[in-house]
């Protein structure tokens, strides 16, 4: 049986108070099961001649099986994950790799963009296998990833091929305002309590007020990761966080940043923040007052889909 998996996520916060001399160390945090951002692995895909065969009508004993494994559980894997529907997309993407194409080529030809992917072939000395914990075997993390919902196949032979994705799913542009208030009103919802960021802890601060200014500089700073697919609180020009919001019309007492970058819808982007002890305090802080967000999608093969930007702030 073979593997290729392939996930991306991340997160990095970043803050100053004035006067700064030196830059502190940016501090990540990788979110467990998903995704290292510009974290690739792919399993070389067999070459197998295509063939004008038809697949077969019935998936559903393939996907039931598969579905069986991930209520059951897999080579010391919990079970109770996520059941995945049939994609027939993704099929034809199986049946693209059967044929011998790389499971990237595979998802670019049928239009298929995910950001959470793994392909498994089983392989059997006379008819094909179904994807049981007893023949996924070492292939049962691939099988058994909890943000996976789409599942597709392809059988010839004494073979199975199997993809399982997550399709990649943004929020529209229009939807920016909305997105934003979100985050606003997440934030200070979180500020409203005490809460404990790793080893540190805060007493409730107050809210955060919207700045224009400050979500123009988050928007800037997005899209320039977006469009550059790259994530980092230095952009491409050298430009740091305070630099940025200097050049974008903001006097600051202080001024801190909280950046993200995968597949996440606002509530989760938040929570992650949440999560990290780094981009907690960052939120917690209780010197900023101020507070500007963004989003922008990527639309390069090696991007990280969404990115997210925070921009916390104190005016002079």
């Amino acid at each position: 049986m073979d593997s290729g998996s392939r996930h991306r996520h991340g997160l990095e916060s970043i803050s100053y108070d004035e006067p700064m001399k030196s830059i502190p160390d940016s501090s990540i945090a990788w979110r467990a099961g998903a995704v290292g951002l510009a974290l690739t692995l792919f399993a070389a895909a067999q070459a197998y001649p295509q063939t004008t065969q038809a697949a077969p009508a019935d998936y559903s004993r393939l996907l039931n099986a598969i579905n069986t494994v991930r209520q059951q559980g897999c080579e010391g894997l919990p079970g109770k994950v996520a059941v995945l529907r049939e994609s027939a997309t993704l099929s034809a993407v199986a049946e693209r790799v059967a044929g011998g194409t790389k499971l990237d080529d595979a998802f670019k030809a049928q239009g298929y963009r995910s950001l959470h992917a793994a392909q498994i072939t089983l392989r059997s000395a006379s008819t094909a296998p179904l994807p049981t914990a007893r023949n996924l075997k070492n292939t049962c993390s691939s099988a058994m990833h909890p943000d996976l919902s789409e599942a597709g196949f392809y059988q010839r032979g004494g073979y199975t091929w199997i993809v399982v994705a997550r399709p990649f799913i943004a929020p529209r542009a229009e939807q920016a305002d909305e997105v934003q208030l979100r985050i606003l009103a997440l934030v200070n919802e979180a500020r409203a309590r005490p809460r404990r960021c790793g080893t540190a802890s805060f007493p409730p601060a107050p809210p955060l007020q919207p700045s224009a200014v400050l979500q123009s500089v988050a928007a800037g700073h997005a899209a320039d990761m977006a469009r550059n697919a790259y994530f980092s609180h230095v952009s491409r020009d050298g430009s740091t966080p305070d630099v940025r919001a200097t050049r974008g019309g903001y006097a600051w007492r202080a001024v801190g940043e909280n950046i993200a970058a995968g597949d996440m819808q606002a509530d989760i982007a938040v929570q992650g923040w949440l999560n990290s002890p780094s981009h907690c305090s960052t939120i917690m802080a209780p010197q900023f007052n101020e507070m500007g967000v963004a989003f922008a999608t990527g639309t390069t093969s090696n991007s990280a889909g969404i990115y997210w930007v925070q921009v916390f702030g104190t005016p002079r």
